[in-house]
């Protein structure tokens, strides 16, 4: 992301003319709304093919493009080879940047997206991680967004010190010896 107070920013959600529908930048139509009325871009008019989503504080809104925002890139790579906490970190680090951090509830989609439409174990490691007391991303990004499961206890028992993504997006503390896929950045 550019700015460092952005309220708003480009997501790479777009009106679809020919299909008259919401689409990602990917192609793929987009199902999760976030509070945007997705039939209607406002006004008393259709949207029209320029018609772009970006974030803002509270949820998304539709642009007509007009707009100079923040965006930010977002490439995630889901290795489909099972292995523990620790070794997934080896290889994120040596094949690709880092581990993924999820930072916004936008990240989370996008990555749960991702491992939804594959074939991989029910859960993917992501860089979180239990030390000191407190979760943390490996990578230094700080843990401002949150998506642990319902009930689910991100309090660290003795053997659960390593984050994962489930298919239905919430996080899980697991042993780390587990072996999972994993998602790099």
């Amino acid at each position: 992301m550019t700015g460092q107070n952005s309220k708003r920013g480009w997501i790479g959600a777009y009106w679809d003319a020919n299909f008259q529908m919401w689409k990602w930048s990917d192609g793929e139509n987009v199902t999760y709304d976030n509070n945007l009325d997705l039939s209607y871009s406002g006004g008393t008019s259709p949207p029209h093919l320029k018609d772009n989503v970006r974030w803002k504080n509270d949820g998304w809104e539709w642009d007509d493009g007009g707009h100079k925002n923040d965006f930010f890139c977002f490439n995630l790579t889901l290795v489909q080879e099972e292995k523990t906490w620790e070794e997934a970190l080896e290889h994120c680090s040596e094949k690709h940047s880092n581990f993924t951090s999820l930072l916004s509830e936008t990240e989370n989609i996008l990555a749960t997206k991702e491992i939804s439409q594959t074939s991989v174990t029910e859960r993917v490691w992501i860089g979180l991680r239990y030390l000191e007391d407190s979760w943390l991303w490996v990578n230094g990004d700080p843990l401002m967004y949150q998506a642990w499961s319902q009930g689910g206890d991100q309090l660290c028992p003795m053997m659960r010190r390593c984050g994962a993504l489930t298919k239905d997006g919430a996080w899980e503390s697991r042993d780390c010896l587990e072996k999972l896929h994993f998602i790099c950045a």
